[in-house]
């Protein structure tokens, strides 16, 4: 396995470009299978959880060509509806049902796969596509699926969680259904927004209705288009945390202040600051009171426009560095704490509980996974030896890794891979001592 290697301790300034959206080009690419013809998208990261799309969509029968941040995808003929492995698992292909029950009538996918983070139980897609008039059936390694004849219908699909993913799922289904589906309790990520607007490029009929309700009005074909990926506001957070905790500047070309607006209120509690400039946003630590100290906080995360949960881990580095008793209650996936055991090898001091807050249950209450994190600080960060545990957590490694006194090694960095590009190049521009071996 490849490895970086650490030195920490010292600040970071400069500039850095935020690379396009995982969790929106991802799904855009798969989107591509709802028309014959070519669709082009701009600002693709260069990331590994992209590899395994583009041979799901070759295995398909796709047509593609990546020249750098420029992917063109064509798929006149869905040359295999049945693509039953994969080189890796991946959570990707189940959105691949939609598309290829609206071009051929049939469709089998891969089981899920992706990062370590608890249950993400597939009932609520799979119930999703059921009441659109898919018939499914799912085995140890893959969902098989078939289309009414007359193919997909409108329906009313009410989400039990607004769930992204099965959100995503009945859209890409809906919008080449006969007639119109409304989805109630839907997901409105920001990513979610970026891919009905690629759609709606395509032809597809969409509205959005308070509250969390999306309408699709079924049209008979759509068309290829172009489209710009959103920046990944994930990766924006994570580097906004390395300038906050190691006491730098780092301005972000590119983010955007619409979708981070939750995270920027936590920066200003925390003592970090921010300038939003026409570009992107820059970030630095300033103190509650002018002073250069970081305050505790207390964060819930939540689905959108709530605390985001992939913002938990990096701003969990910061609040090592915070005076005083900081909390952060996870409510949207269970086990999502496994990085408190790097942080608390290198010095930290987190402690995590079953338990919600009195004043806060959440969902979890009655399951009691360990869902609540209590950090005491600050604590100085030490280096150490770490092997990345899923995608998140190994960019909490770096965080720390930067933060911490010594050099630190992190093994099994083909994880942060899959959803950083570059990352120790980039690094490296703001200053970073990182290397990779």
């Amino acid at each position: 396995m490849a490895k970086f290697i650490v030195k920490g301790g010292k600040p970071l300034f400069g500039e850095v470009t935020i690379a396009g959206a995982k969790n929106a080009a991802s799904k855009m690419l798969v989107a591509s299978l709802l028309t014959e013809e070519q669709c082009i998208f701009k600002s693709v990261p260069g990331i590994g959880e992209l590899d395994i799309v583009y041979e799901l969509l070759r295995n398909i029968g796709s047509q593609i060509d990546v020249a750098g941040p420029t992917v063109s995808v064509a798929t006149p003929v869905i040359g295999n509806n049945k693509v039953t492995e994969l080189s890796r698992r991946n959570r990707i292909p189940i959105l691949a049902l939609g598309p290829l029950l609206a071009r051929t009538g049939e469709a089998e996918v891969p089981v899920l796969g992706g990062d370590k983070i608890g249950p993400r139980p597939v009932d609520i897609h799979l119930a999703g596509l059921e009441k659109l008039g898919a018939r499914i059936e799912t085995t140890d390694r893959s969902f098989r699926a078939w289309a009414p004849e007359g193919g997909l219908h409108g329906a009313e699909v009410e989400l039990r969680f607004p769930s992204v993913g099965a959100t995503e799922n009945v859209l890409l289904a809906a919008v080449l259904a006969k007639g119109r589906t409304v989805i109630r309790n839907a997901a409105l990520e920001p990513e979610i927004i970026d891919l009905i607007k690629l759609l709606q490029k395509m032809g597809a009929i969409i509205e959005l209705h308070p509250p969390r309700t999306i309408m699709i009005e079924g049209v008979e074909r759509l068309h290829g288009t172009v489209h710009r990926v959103m920046p990944d506001r994930n990766e924006a957070v994570s580097f906004a945390c390395l300038a906050i905790a190691t006491n730098g500047r780092i301005r972000l070309r590119g983010a955007i202040q619409e979708h981070l607006i939750t995270f920027l209120n936590a920066v200003r509690r925390v003592g970090g600051e921010y300038e939003v400039f026409e570009d992107g946003i820059a970030f630095w630590r300033a103190g509650r009171n002018g002073d250069g100290a970081l305050a505790p906080l207390s964060i819930r995360t939540d689905v959108h426009p709530g605390f985001m949960t992939d913002w938990q881990q990096p701003l969990a580095v910061v609040l090592t560095q915070a005076n005083g008793t900081s909390l952060i209650h996870e409510t949207i996936y269970e086990d999502r704490f496994a990085y408190a055991n790097d942080l608390n090898q290198m010095g930290a001091h987190i402690t995590v509980a079953n338990a919600c807050p009195e004043s806060d249950p959440c969902r979890f209450a009655e399951k009691a996974p360990a869902h609540v994190a209590s950090i005491e600080g600050p604590t100085p960060l030490h280096s150490a030896n770490l092997t990345v545990r899923d995608l998140r957590s190994g960019m909490v490694d770096i965080l720390a890794a930067l933060v911490a006194d010594g050099v630190s090694e992190i093994e099994g960095v083909e994880e942060i891979d899959r959803g950083y590009e570059l990352i120790d190049a980039r690094l490296r521009q703001l200053g970073a001592d990182i290397t990779r071996a």
